[in-house]
Protein backbone atom coordinates (compact mmCIF):
# COMPACT_ATOMS: atom_id res chain seq x y z
CA UNK A 1 0.00 0.00 0.00
CA UNK A 2 1.16 3.54 -0.72
CA UNK A 3 1.99 5.96 2.08
CA UNK A 4 -0.77 8.21 3.38
CA UNK A 5 -0.20 11.94 2.95
CA UNK A 6 -2.84 14.62 3.38
CA UNK A 7 -3.39 17.11 0.58
CA UNK A 8 -2.18 19.97 2.79
CA UNK A 9 1.36 18.67 2.96
CA UNK A 10 3.98 19.99 0.58
CA UNK A 11 4.89 16.66 -1.03
CA UNK A 12 1.69 14.96 -2.07
CA UNK A 13 1.63 11.23 -2.54
CA UNK A 14 -1.12 8.83 -3.47
CA UNK A 15 -3.43 7.54 -0.76
CA UNK A 16 -4.33 3.89 -1.23
CA UNK A 17 -6.76 1.97 0.96
CA UNK A 18 -8.94 -1.10 0.65
CA UNK A 19 -12.65 -0.29 0.65
CA UNK A 20 -15.71 -2.45 0.16
CA UNK A 21 -15.57 -2.01 -3.62
CA UNK A 22 -11.90 -2.98 -3.95
CA UNK A 23 -8.71 -0.95 -3.76
CA UNK A 24 -9.29 2.80 -3.75
CA UNK A 25 -6.53 5.18 -4.75
CA UNK A 26 -6.54 8.95 -4.44
CA UNK A 27 -3.92 10.07 -6.94
CA UNK A 28 -2.68 13.69 -6.89
CA UNK A 29 -3.14 15.74 -10.05
CA UNK A 30 0.30 17.11 -10.89
CA UNK A 31 -1.23 19.97 -12.89
CA UNK A 32 -3.56 21.23 -10.18
CA UNK A 33 -2.19 21.91 -6.71
CA UNK A 34 -5.22 20.50 -4.88
CA UNK A 35 -6.59 18.24 -7.55
CA UNK A 36 -7.13 14.52 -6.99
CA UNK A 37 -8.33 11.56 -9.05
CA UNK A 38 -10.18 8.70 -7.39
CA UNK A 39 -9.54 5.25 -8.86
CA UNK A 40 -11.13 1.94 -7.84
CA UNK A 41 -9.16 -1.15 -8.78
CA UNK A 42 -7.27 1.00 -11.27
CA UNK A 43 -10.37 2.40 -13.00
CA UNK A 44 -10.75 6.21 -12.83
CA UNK A 45 -13.96 7.16 -11.03
CA UNK A 46 -13.88 10.86 -10.17
CA UNK A 47 -11.71 13.95 -10.24
CA UNK A 48 -11.89 16.71 -7.63
CA UNK A 49 -10.18 20.08 -7.35
CA UNK A 50 -10.61 21.25 -3.77
CA UNK A 51 -9.70 24.82 -4.76
CA UNK A 52 -12.09 24.88 -7.70
CA UNK A 53 -15.12 22.59 -7.25
CA UNK A 54 -16.60 24.12 -10.40
CA UNK A 55 -13.88 22.43 -12.45
CA UNK A 56 -14.98 19.12 -14.00
CA UNK A 57 -12.14 17.13 -15.55
CA UNK A 58 -13.92 13.98 -16.75
CA UNK A 59 -16.01 14.40 -19.89
CA UNK A 60 -19.03 12.49 -18.57
CA UNK A 61 -19.01 14.60 -15.41
CA UNK A 62 -18.81 17.73 -17.53
CA UNK A 63 -21.95 16.60 -19.34
CA UNK A 64 -23.69 15.95 -16.05
CA UNK A 65 -22.50 19.43 -15.05
CA UNK A 66 -24.34 20.81 -18.08
CA UNK A 67 -27.47 19.07 -16.80
CA UNK A 68 -27.04 20.70 -13.38
CA UNK A 69 -26.55 24.06 -15.10
CA UNK A 70 -29.69 23.71 -17.21
CA UNK A 71 -32.05 22.14 -14.67
CA UNK A 72 -33.11 25.59 -13.42
CA UNK A 73 -32.17 29.26 -13.87
CA UNK A 74 -28.56 30.06 -12.86
CA UNK A 75 -27.80 30.20 -9.13
CA UNK A 76 -31.25 28.91 -8.19
CA UNK A 77 -30.90 26.39 -5.34
CA UNK A 78 -31.93 22.83 -6.13
CA UNK A 79 -32.91 19.71 -4.25
CA UNK A 80 -30.53 17.11 -5.69
CA UNK A 81 -30.14 13.39 -5.03
CA UNK A 82 -26.89 11.71 -6.08
CA UNK A 83 -27.12 7.93 -6.36
CA UNK A 84 -23.47 6.95 -6.17
CA UNK A 85 -21.02 9.20 -4.40
CA UNK A 86 -17.48 8.59 -5.61
CA UNK A 87 -15.49 11.62 -4.52
CA UNK A 88 -18.70 13.75 -4.34
CA UNK A 89 -17.55 15.67 -7.43
CA UNK A 90 -20.99 16.60 -8.71
CA UNK A 91 -22.36 17.40 -5.26
CA UNK A 92 -19.42 19.80 -4.80
CA UNK A 93 -20.12 21.28 -8.23
CA UNK A 94 -23.80 21.88 -7.48
CA UNK A 95 -22.94 23.42 -4.10
CA UNK A 96 -20.46 25.79 -5.77
CA UNK A 97 -22.63 26.78 -8.73
CA UNK A 98 -25.98 26.77 -6.91
CA UNK A 99 -25.38 27.96 -3.33
CA UNK A 100 -27.96 26.96 -0.73
CA UNK A 101 -28.87 23.81 -2.65
CA UNK A 102 -29.92 20.89 -0.48
CA UNK A 103 -28.33 17.61 -1.55
CA UNK A 104 -28.39 13.97 -0.55
CA UNK A 105 -25.64 11.57 -1.60
CA UNK A 106 -26.33 7.83 -1.43
CA UNK A 107 -23.16 5.72 -1.50
CA UNK A 108 -23.15 2.07 -0.44
CA UNK A 109 -19.40 1.85 0.18
CA UNK A 110 -19.01 3.12 3.76
CA UNK A 111 -15.18 2.85 3.90
CA UNK A 112 -14.96 4.82 0.63
CA UNK A 113 -17.15 7.55 2.11
CA UNK A 114 -14.87 7.71 5.15
CA UNK A 115 -11.76 7.88 2.97
CA UNK A 116 -13.13 10.71 0.84
CA UNK A 117 -14.45 12.63 3.82
CA UNK A 118 -11.07 12.39 5.54
CA UNK A 119 -8.79 13.18 2.61
CA UNK A 120 -11.05 15.41 0.50
CA UNK A 121 -13.33 17.07 3.05
CA UNK A 122 -16.57 18.68 1.96
CA UNK A 123 -17.21 22.36 2.51
CA UNK A 124 -18.79 22.44 5.98
CA UNK A 125 -21.19 25.14 4.77
CA UNK A 126 -22.52 23.00 1.94
CA UNK A 127 -25.88 21.39 2.57
CA UNK A 128 -24.78 17.89 1.61
CA UNK A 129 -25.97 14.83 3.53
CA UNK A 130 -24.26 11.50 2.83
CA UNK A 131 -25.96 8.16 3.47
CA UNK A 132 -24.02 4.89 3.32
CA UNK A 133 -26.65 2.55 1.92
CA UNK A 134 -27.76 0.90 -1.31
CA UNK A 135 -28.87 3.38 -3.97
CA UNK A 136 -32.36 1.97 -4.34
CA UNK A 137 -32.84 1.70 -0.59
CA UNK A 138 -31.70 5.29 -0.20
CA UNK A 139 -33.99 6.42 -3.01
CA UNK A 140 -36.94 4.86 -1.17
CA UNK A 141 -36.30 7.26 1.73
CA UNK A 142 -36.60 10.37 -0.46
CA UNK A 143 -40.00 12.03 0.07
CA UNK A 144 -42.37 11.89 -2.87
CA UNK A 145 -41.94 14.91 -5.15
CA UNK A 146 -38.88 16.23 -3.26
CA UNK A 147 -36.11 16.30 -5.87
CA UNK A 148 -35.46 18.77 -8.66
CA UNK A 149 -32.75 16.48 -10.01
CA UNK A 150 -31.70 12.88 -9.43
CA UNK A 151 -28.32 11.81 -10.78
CA UNK A 152 -27.46 8.11 -11.02
CA UNK A 153 -23.75 7.29 -11.27
CA UNK A 154 -23.52 3.91 -9.56
CA UNK A 155 -20.92 1.28 -10.39
CA UNK A 156 -19.90 -1.94 -8.70
CA UNK A 157 -16.75 -3.36 -10.22
CA UNK A 158 -17.12 -0.95 -13.19
CA UNK A 159 -20.68 -2.23 -13.84
CA UNK A 160 -24.04 -0.65 -13.02
CA UNK A 161 -25.92 -3.07 -10.70
CA UNK A 162 -28.88 -4.82 -12.32
CA UNK A 163 -31.48 -3.49 -9.86
CA UNK A 164 -30.66 0.06 -10.96
CA UNK A 165 -31.48 -0.59 -14.63
CA UNK A 166 -35.17 -1.52 -14.50
CA UNK A 167 -38.48 0.19 -15.19
CA UNK A 168 -39.45 -0.35 -11.56
CA UNK A 169 -36.33 1.52 -10.43
CA UNK A 170 -37.03 4.42 -12.80
CA UNK A 171 -40.64 4.54 -11.62
CA UNK A 172 -39.32 5.02 -8.07
CA UNK A 173 -37.04 7.77 -9.42
CA UNK A 174 -39.96 9.58 -11.01
CA UNK A 175 -41.95 9.32 -7.78
CA UNK A 176 -39.16 11.10 -5.89
CA UNK A 177 -38.96 13.87 -8.51
CA UNK A 178 -41.01 17.03 -8.60
CA UNK A 179 -43.35 17.19 -11.62
CA UNK A 180 -40.77 19.41 -13.32
CA UNK A 181 -37.79 17.39 -12.08
CA UNK A 182 -35.10 15.74 -14.19
CA UNK A 183 -33.34 12.40 -14.05
CA UNK A 184 -29.79 11.98 -15.38
CA UNK A 185 -27.78 8.77 -15.54
CA UNK A 186 -24.18 7.99 -16.40
CA UNK A 187 -24.32 4.84 -18.52
CA UNK A 188 -21.45 2.83 -19.99
CA UNK A 189 -21.51 0.41 -22.88
CA UNK A 190 -19.64 -0.76 -25.94
CA UNK A 191 -20.41 -2.50 -29.21
CA UNK A 192 -23.14 -3.56 -29.99
CA UNK A 193 -24.68 -1.13 -27.44
CA UNK A 194 -27.33 -3.61 -26.28
CA UNK A 195 -27.34 -2.26 -22.73
CA UNK A 196 -27.54 1.39 -23.78
CA UNK A 197 -30.41 0.76 -26.20
CA UNK A 198 -32.28 -1.14 -23.50
CA UNK A 199 -31.81 1.70 -21.03
CA UNK A 200 -33.21 4.19 -23.54
CA UNK A 201 -36.27 2.01 -24.13
CA UNK A 202 -36.75 1.55 -20.39
CA UNK A 203 -36.46 5.26 -19.66
CA UNK A 204 -38.91 6.02 -22.49
CA UNK A 205 -41.48 3.86 -20.71
CA UNK A 206 -41.29 6.18 -17.68
CA UNK A 207 -40.27 9.61 -18.98
CA UNK A 208 -41.95 11.21 -22.01
CA UNK A 209 -38.97 13.49 -22.69
CA UNK A 210 -35.46 12.07 -23.24
CA UNK A 211 -32.06 13.20 -24.45
CA UNK A 212 -28.79 11.28 -24.76
CA UNK A 213 -25.31 12.85 -24.83
CA UNK A 214 -22.13 10.99 -25.79
CA UNK A 215 -19.13 11.09 -28.07
CA UNK A 216 -19.96 10.14 -31.67
CA UNK A 217 -17.58 7.16 -31.61
CA UNK A 218 -19.51 5.71 -28.67
CA UNK A 219 -22.88 6.32 -30.32
CA UNK A 220 -21.63 4.64 -33.50
CA UNK A 221 -20.64 1.58 -31.47
CA UNK A 222 -16.95 1.89 -32.27
CA UNK A 223 -15.66 1.89 -28.72
CA UNK A 224 -16.65 1.43 -25.08
CA UNK A 225 -17.51 4.68 -23.31
CA UNK A 226 -19.90 6.83 -21.33
CA UNK A 227 -23.29 8.21 -22.31
CA UNK A 228 -25.44 10.56 -20.25
CA UNK A 229 -29.18 9.90 -20.46
CA UNK A 230 -31.59 12.62 -19.31
CA UNK A 231 -35.28 12.06 -18.69
CA UNK A 232 -38.14 14.32 -17.63
CA UNK A 233 -41.89 14.77 -17.79
CA UNK A 234 -41.41 18.28 -19.20
CA UNK A 235 -39.63 19.44 -22.38
CA UNK A 236 -35.84 19.48 -22.09
CA UNK A 237 -33.64 22.33 -23.40
CA UNK A 238 -32.19 20.07 -26.08
CA UNK A 239 -30.81 22.87 -28.26
CA UNK A 240 -28.80 24.41 -25.41
CA UNK A 241 -27.63 21.02 -24.17
CA UNK A 242 -26.51 20.20 -27.71
CA UNK A 243 -24.56 23.45 -27.93
CA UNK A 244 -22.78 22.85 -24.64
CA UNK A 245 -21.96 19.22 -25.34
CA UNK A 246 -20.59 20.14 -28.77
CA UNK A 247 -18.26 22.63 -27.09
CA UNK A 248 -16.71 20.11 -24.69
CA UNK A 249 -13.03 19.22 -24.97
CA UNK A 250 -14.06 15.96 -26.63
CA UNK A 251 -17.02 17.21 -28.64
CA UNK A 252 -20.15 15.16 -28.04
CA UNK A 253 -23.46 14.71 -29.78
CA UNK A 254 -27.00 14.84 -28.39
CA UNK A 255 -29.82 12.66 -29.68
CA UNK A 256 -33.47 13.18 -28.81
CA UNK A 257 -36.96 12.68 -30.16
CA UNK A 258 -37.41 10.46 -33.21
CA UNK A 259 -33.67 10.01 -33.73
CA UNK A 260 -33.28 8.67 -30.19
CA UNK A 261 -36.18 6.25 -30.70
CA UNK A 262 -34.51 5.04 -33.90
CA UNK A 263 -31.21 4.69 -32.07
CA UNK A 264 -32.87 2.44 -29.47
CA UNK A 265 -33.74 0.16 -32.38
CA UNK A 266 -36.80 -1.50 -30.88
CA UNK A 267 -35.02 -2.64 -27.70
CA UNK A 268 -37.27 -4.07 -25.00
CA UNK A 269 -38.09 -2.52 -21.64
CA UNK A 270 -35.98 -3.89 -18.78
CA UNK A 271 -37.85 -5.08 -15.68
CA UNK A 272 -36.70 -6.30 -12.27
CA UNK A 273 -37.30 -9.86 -13.43
CA UNK A 274 -34.90 -9.76 -16.39
CA UNK A 275 -32.48 -6.98 -15.41
CA UNK A 276 -28.75 -7.64 -15.65
CA UNK A 277 -25.74 -5.52 -14.75
CA UNK A 278 -24.23 -3.33 -17.43
CA UNK A 279 -21.28 -4.85 -19.33
CA UNK A 280 -17.83 -4.32 -17.89
CA UNK A 281 -15.18 -2.45 -19.86
CA UNK A 282 -12.91 -4.49 -22.11
CA UNK A 283 -9.35 -5.15 -20.97
CA UNK A 284 -6.94 -2.29 -21.51
CA UNK A 285 -9.53 0.51 -21.44
CA UNK A 286 -7.93 2.06 -18.37
CA UNK A 287 -4.33 1.32 -19.30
Amino acid sequence: MAKNKRQGRAAREAVVERVDGGVAELRPDRDRSRGWTLLLDGAPQSHVDLDDPGYLDFEYQRRLGHVIDLAAPPKQPLHVVHLGGGAFTLARYAAATRPRSTQQVVELDGPLVQLVRRELPLDPNARIRVRSTDARAGLAKIPEGWADLIIADVFNGARTPAHLTSKEFLTEVRTALKPTGWYAANLTDGPPLTHLRGQIATAAAVFPELALAAEPTVLRGRRFGNAVLVGAAVPLPVAELTRRVAGDGYAGRVESGRRLVEFAGGAGVVTDVDAVASPGPPGGVFG
